[in-house]
């Protein structure tokens, strides 16, 4: 079991959609995989290089792409080789994407904020577990980007308050000039354990989202299947929805059994 007084890494959380990139090794034997969007070699032995989201494959080729993030993948292919095999989870973010952020471009910015140093700077070390274990950044191809490091140091909810109002007062880091953030990402690096915490709206499940609480809701059709992850347990439906302890919606709701 961890203990709670160790470091931390307090990130913005960025509002995007999660995108991955995958490399793995081929045996000589092996088909191809559908989803891959190339093969290359790497250390003598063939690998091929895919796009995905969270929890799917995608693909510009079959239709399947999620916000061109699959096409951008592909154009910078040979740059994207230097991650190494892996999953490599970031946050693809930007024009047109969820709140836009202002810009004219999309990134993609990865959420290993330790394992990572931006192409073009100095690698630092990077924090374990275990004092005696020193090991040092790699660097990441100039195409990709990092999520903002707002804190490192002690875990401690002051230190996550402080970085909430730094965001809520001056703004985004990643997009310099953007007043509307999202948040923040806290990563306890002992327990291997990330929270996050929402300037706006952070005590509603993210499955009623799609609720307006100025009022108005969607039809139950439209509310998420009793599945709904947030909760965490298994579910039942039940009469009434509740946003900010105001009623919003006289139907079906979700609730912990």
């Amino acid at each position: 079991m961890a203990r709670l007084s160790r470091e931390c890494i307090i990130s913005e959380k960025i509002d995007g959609t999660n995108a991955q990139v995958f490399i793995a090794p081929l045996a000589n034997d092996e088909p191809i995989p559908a989803h891959s969007l190339g093969v290359f070699e790497h250390n003598g032995d063939l690998h091929y290089l895919a796009a995905g989201s969270r929890t799917r494959w995608i693909s510009h080729y079959n239709g399947t792409d999620n916000a061109g993030f699959s096409q951008w993948v592909a154009n910078h292919f040979i740059e994207l080789q230097k991650l190494g095999p892996g999953r490599h989870f970031g946050e693809w973010w930007g024009q047109g994407i969820q709140r836009k952020y202002g810009m004219t471009e999309k990134r993609w910015s990865l959420f290993n904020v330790g394992r990572w140093c931006l192409h073009g700077e100095t690698p630092g070390t990077i924090a374990t577990a275990d004092p005696r274990i020193v090991k040092t950044q790699d660097v990441l191809p100039p195409c990709c980007h990092l999520v903002p490091v707002l804190y490192r140091g002690m875990f401690s909810t002051v230190s996550c308050a402080i970085a909430m109002d730094d965001l809520r007062n001056g703004g985004s880091i990643a997009a310099p000039g953007f007043m509307k953030p999202e948040g923040i990402v806290c990563f306890h690096i002992a327990g291997n354990v990330g929270f996050k915490k929402t300037i706006e709206k952070d005590e509603v499940p993210k499955c009623f989202s799609s609720l307006n609480v100025q009022g108005e809701a969607r039809s139950a059709a439209e509310l998420p299947p009793p599945s709904c992850s947030a909760f965490g347990s298994s579910l039942r439906w039940h009469q009434s929805v509740f946003v900010e302890d105001q009623p919003v919606y006289r139907g079906p709701y979700l609730q912990s059994s």
